[in-house]
């Protein structure tokens, strides 16, 4: 019950920061930021017409969408996904109608547009939900090709509707600056989505292996495996040690490693999502 109120109260803060970057920086200004809601604001724009909001066309466009979801997806991320959706409709006409735009530059408001849209996204998938639109189609998607990030698949998809925006504004500059935004808001979602599960992999060369060894298991409570290995100059059998911890562990590895040999060998890497004992389990619908 905990967990799932939590995961409430970050699709509800997602959504809304979603909304209040594209409200403030992003439509007053004729940047798009993709997805439905981009599609919205350019038919709102082209048609004028005062009952016609970017919430409420962008609800009428996710209807098909969520069928799509639910049928792929299940349960969870369809009605996480409905939540994030009617927050976020409801927070376009919202922000629009009591907040005042501020006048920035066109490429400030893409830049800070970008920033918020990637971060509300971001929290927003970290839930398990989306917003609604091409989220949940790069939901689709993700479950296809297992090797791309979630934000790319979003700005490839993006990129067609940043040349509609120049050709709807007629200006090319709408384009260009939908294209920072897109780009931004895609490395700020890619780094709130997997940026908060880094570890380390070290790989340690010592004659003194199997205290380090018993050390790092002991000090760290981190498994570690032996790897046969072969000196090229000596031509000795050498005892490799791979070991993966928290980030907050680096320091404290470093640390056993050096005080129980001066003179090993460590190779450190950043290793992003480590699954197994002491990590996160394995999950076919993460992202």
């Amino acid at each position: 019950m905990k967990q799932n109120f939590w995961k409430l109260v970050m699709i509800a803060v997602g959504s809304a920061v979603f909304s209040l970057g594209f409200d403030l920086f992003l439509d007053p200004n004729g940047i798009n930021c993709g997805g439905v809601s981009g599609i919205a604001m350019l038919i709102v724009y082209g048609v004028k017409t005062k009952w016609l909001t970017v919430g409420i066309l962008s609800a009428l466009i996710n209807i098909p969408l969520f069928f799509l979801g639910y049928k792929q997806i299940g349960k969870y991320f369809f009605f996480g996904s409905l939540l994030g959706m009617a927050i976020s409709s409801v927070c376009f006409d919202l922000f629009a109608a009591i907040l005042p735009v501020p006048t920035v530059d066109p490429l400030v408001a893409s830049l800070f547009g970008g920033v918020m849209i990637g971060a509300g996204l971001g929290v927003v998938f970290l839930a398990g939900a989306s917003t609604g639109g091409v989220d949940i189609v790069a939901r689709v998607l993700k479950l296809k090709l297992r090797n791309f990030p979630i934000g790319k698949i979003i700005l490839c998809m993006d990129l067609c509707t940043a040349v509609a925006t120049g050709i709807v504004y007629r200006d090319f500059n709408n384009t260009l600056y939908s294209i920072i935004t897109l780009v931004l808001s895609s490395i700020v979602l890619d780094k709130v989505v997997y940026g908060m599960d880094f570890a380390k992999v070290a790989l340690v060369v010592s004659e003194k292996h199997e205290q380090i060894a018993d050390a790092i298991a002991v000090q760290l409570e981190r498994g570690v495996t032996y790897l046969d290995g072969e000196g090229y100059y000596s031509r000795t059998d050498k005892t490799v040690l791979l070991t993966a911890v928290k980030k907050k562990q680096l320091a404290q590895l470093k640390e056993i490693v050096m005080t129980v040999d001066p003179n090993a060998f460590m190779i450190l890497q950043d290793a992003q999502q480590v699954l197994g004992d002491g990590f996160k389990a394995y999950d076919r619908y993460e992202l």
